[in-house]
């Protein structure tokens, strides 16, 4: 699904949603140069995959966090963990590096990707700011929406404490 397939699936399912659109930004760096309605809101995405490339995972946190994949590793019971590369970002999300959002999980046919989303997103207002499958754009959804549609795709969806 491309940005205009995001927004068309979500009109058809009644879901609230606003757009800020803004230059492509490829991190959280440039992010922070856009004037966001909601910064409060905006996601760091993590693309991550352990080290046998069986399991992925993708970690949604709140923009101002950090996370340490080792810390990870043993608060999920994890292999040992690292960053996906382009080509399976690209294989299993449709995805380039900078674009990596939980709508990518709409792409991910063999639902292999386990999302991890930090709990603090479900704090009132209860938003999420995130890409729509492209670094040029920021949805504004509520979180249980996003959650709702992660698992009516079919993928895990773990709301959790960072």
């Amino acid at each position: 699904m491309n940005k205009n397939d995001i927004y068309e699936y979500m009109k058809k399912e009644n879901i609230w949603f606003e757009v800020t659109e803004h230059k492509a930004v490829y991190n959280m760096e440039e992010l922070a140069s856009v004037e966001l309605p909601y910064p409060e809101a905006d996601a760091k995405n993590l693309f991550v995959r352990d080290d046998k490339k069986k399991n992925y995972y993708l970690i949604t946190v709140k923009g101002d966090k950090r996370v340490d994949l080792k810390e990870f590793k043993e608060k999920y019971g994890t292999r040992r963990l690292s960053f996906a590369s382009e080509n399976d970002l690209m294989n299993i999300m449709g995805l380039i590096p900078g674009a990596v959002t939980p709508f990518g999980i709409l792409n991910d046919s063999e639902k292999k990707v386990q999302i991890y989303i930090d709990k603090d997103f479900k704090d009132s207002p209860g938003i999420i700011g995130v890409h729509p499958n492209d670094n040029t754009a920021t949805v504004w959804i509520k979180t249980d929406d996003l959650i709702n549609i992660i698992k009516k795709h079919g993928n895990i969806v773990n709301v959790v404490e960072f």
